[in-house]
């Protein structure tokens, strides 16, 4: 896979991408099709398709880079904040973990395209959930 990866190919430096930061570990590039002037994609090194897939010791990297460019971004563009998000599988359009780091400003229409809210039918399906999650942690 890692040979036909969109990514890969960037990181390796057999395609072309709009490099914000990279070193030993992770590649930041600007999102070609971005939800805002701004838009970076960060990818680690190493071809990994979801979150669960990152080895342990490539967290920090990873997310040190998507926490240092929130600030970054937020500075070079007046931004107002940022939306940070990874998809895992679902909405994945390339099988590489990447991070989505976006600017954002108040009224930029964003809230509510991507978070469209439900409340739980009730308190108990609501702490039934809870259990389940916390559960699934200790296995």
């Amino acid at each position: 896979m890692p040979d036909a990866c969109t990514f890969c190919r960037i990181v390796r430096g057999e395609a072309e991408a709009d490099r914000v930061f990279e070193n030993d570990h992770v590649v930041a590039i600007l999102d070609r099709r971005p939800l805002f002037p701004g838009h970076v994609l960060v990818l680690p090194r190493g071809h990994h398709e979801t979150l669960a897939d990152l080895p342990p010791r490539e967290i920090d990297p990873l997310f040190g880079l998507v926490r240092r460019l929130a600030i970054a971004i937020e500075a070079a563009l007046g931004a107002d904040g940022s939306f940070v998000a990874l998809n895992n599988r679902v909405s994945q359009s390339v099988p590489h973990l990447h991070v989505h780091v976006v600017p954002r400003r108040r009224g930029d229409g964003l809230k509510g395209f991507f978070w469209p809210r439900h409340a739980y039918p009730s308190d108990e399906a609501r702490r039934e959930i809870a259990a389940r999650i916390a559960q699934a942690l200790l296995a």
